[in-house]
C-alpha cells in the first residue's frame, strides 16, 4: 500500500497506532502549506524550517489528543502560528507604537480596493515591503483569517492597535499597488 494514497483520516488512525510511514504521509501532505505560512510570518528560511519541524513534532507527540473537528491541517496551523508568534516575541519585535486611534469611517474609502486586479506575486511583494509589525498583523488577519481580537491576544497588543495596524497595512499595500511601486522597509 502506497502511504500517500491513504486518506487523511486513515493516516491519523495509523499515526495513533505509531506507524512511522503514516507520520511521513501526513508530513508529506501538509508540510509545504505549513512551511509557506510560517515563512510569510517569520521571513527567514532557517527559522521557518525549524518551526516547521517543531510544529510537526508537537502535532505527532499529541496525535492521540487530536479530535478531527477542523482537520489535521487546521490543527497543525494553530501550532505553527503559535510557534511563529513565539519566535517573533523572542525577537522582541517592536510593533509600530500607535495611539489608541478610532478609525474614521472614511478611512476605508482611501483606496477603492475593488478597482484593482494584481497577480499574487506582485501583491506578496507589496506585503513583504511592509514594516515587520504591519506585515505580521496583515498576514495573520488577511491570509490566515485570524480575528483581530485573537491577534491582539497572541501579540500582547490592544484590539484597537491591531485593527489600526491592519487597516494601515492594507492601505499601504493598496496604495503601493496603485502607484505601481514597492515601498522600502
Amino acid at each position: 500500500m502506497e502511504i500517500l494514497k491513504v486518506g487523511q483520516d486513515d493516516l491519523i488512525t495509523m499515526c495513533k497506532r505509531g506507524d512511522p510511514a503514516a507520520y511521513n504521509g501526513l508530513y508529506e501532505q501538509h508540510s509545504a502549506v505549513v512551511y509557506n505560512t510560517i515563512l510569510r510570518l517569520v521571513e527567514h528560511t532557517g527559522e521557518a524550517e525549524d518551526i516547521l519541524q517543531e510544529s510537526f513534532i508537537i502535532a505527532f507527540q499529541k496525535i492521540n489528543d487530536f479530535k478531527n473537528t477542523g482537520g489535521f491541517r487546521a490543527w497543525v496551523k494553530r501550532i505553527e502560528i503559535n510557534k511563529s508568534v513565539d519566535l517573533l516575541r523572542r525577537r522582541k519585535i517592536r510593533y509600530v507604537e500607535l495611539e489608541a486611534v478610532q478609525m474614521r469611517e472614511d478611512d476605508d474609502e482611501m483606496v477603492d480596493e475593488d478597482a484593482f486586479e494584481y497577480k499574487m506575486d506582485i501583491v506578496m511583494a507589496a506585503v513583504a515591503a511592509l514594516p515587520e509589525g504591519y506585515r505580521t498583523v496583515f498576514n495573520l488577519y488577511a491570509v490566515e483569517n485570524i480575528p483581530h481580537i485573537e491577534i491582539a491576544q497572541m501579540l500582547g497588543l490592544e484590539h484597537n492597535a491591531v485593527r489600526t495596524q491592519y487597516h494601515r497595512a492594507k492601505h499601504k499595500v493598496l496604495n503601493t499597488l496603485k502607484k505601481g511601486g514597492y515601498c522600502e522597509r
